[in-house]
């Protein structure tokens, strides 16, 4: 029986790399991308190929470069994304507008180039990673808030438009892991006499601090392997602390106003 084949996007690292090894060890044909493959010269155990995902050609030649060697694709791991940290007003324009084409228009051109695959195979699976944060928004990190929080529903209404094709397509919404988004996620800068200087850079050193101190990846690829084993997926999965998870439940039933006063109080606002 042929292996499962697998295209875990962003894999050249942190959660991306996590899974992409741990599905690689279960038995699983696995491909993992990156923008820039000249930095990884030997690179392993899985294969690692070229794709930016706001390239809506390398998206296409990376799918047809694993339906070509493989025959098939089973499984896409959205992975791929960005973090954004700064005060809306002061976030320059153009980075909002990049951490959306990354972590939300990313990931619907690689559903879209992959489910004529999946349906001419007559099965498949989509996990889409979003985040914990795109069930909230929150301070000083509302564009990352919203664009995974949109991967979020967008998902919801792929799995009615596809239910169909025997496709499945699901969430995974990690909450801080330690890995090395911190230093790849662009920050708007701490600016001198602004009227958020303060508050912004504690913020942000929380922010850090949370991911320095997060869980192992590991977890995330774990909760992966169990969504692929499921044969009928929920509509969310989340995985991080019992705080980080449980602060989704208290979303959905305190007051607007009591939970936003909860957020506050966390980070000292």
């Amino acid at each position: 029986m042929a292996k499962e084949v697998v295209l875990v996007t962003g894999a050249s690292s942190g959660i991306g790399r996590a899974i992409a090894e741990y599905l690689h060890k279960k038995g699983y044909a696995v491909y993992g991308t990156t923008r820039d493959v000249s930095k990884y010269p030997d690179f392993g155990p899985f294969r690692l190929i070229k794709l930016d995902v706001n390239s809506a050609e390398q998206v296409r030649d990376a799918v047809k470069e694993v339906v070509g060697r493989e025959g098939q694709l089973n499984i896409l791991v959205n992975n791929a994304g960005v973090g954004i940290t700064g005060p809306i007003e002061e976030t320059p324009y153009d980075e909002i507008l990049k951490a959306f084409e990354t972590n939300f228009h990313g990931p619907i051109r690689m559903i879209k180039e992959v489910l004529p695959h999946m349906r001419e195979q007559g099965k498949g699976l989509i996990i889409n990673i979003t985040s914990i944060a795109g069930y909230m928004g929150l301070p000083f990190r509302g564009v990352y808030s919203a664009s995974k929080g949109a991967l979020e529903l967008v998902t919801e209404a792929l799995r009615m438009e596809t239910q169909g094709f025997d496709i499945r397509i699901t969430n995974l919404a990690p909450g801080d892991f330690a890995t090395n988004i911190a230093s790849g996620r662009y920050h708007a800068p701490v600016k001198e006499g602004s009227p958020y200087q303060e508050v912004y850079q504690n913020s942000l050193d929380l922010m850090n601090a949370h991911v320095d101190s997060g869980q192992d990846p590991i977890k995330v690829a774990e909760k992966t392997y169990t969504i692929i084993k499921s044969h009928n997926p929920k509509v969310h999965y989340r995985v991080g602390t019992p705080l980080q998870k449980f602060s989704v439940f208290l979303k959905k039933i305190l007051p607007d106003k009591v939970y936003e006063g909860m957020l506050k109080k966390h980070y000292k606002l």
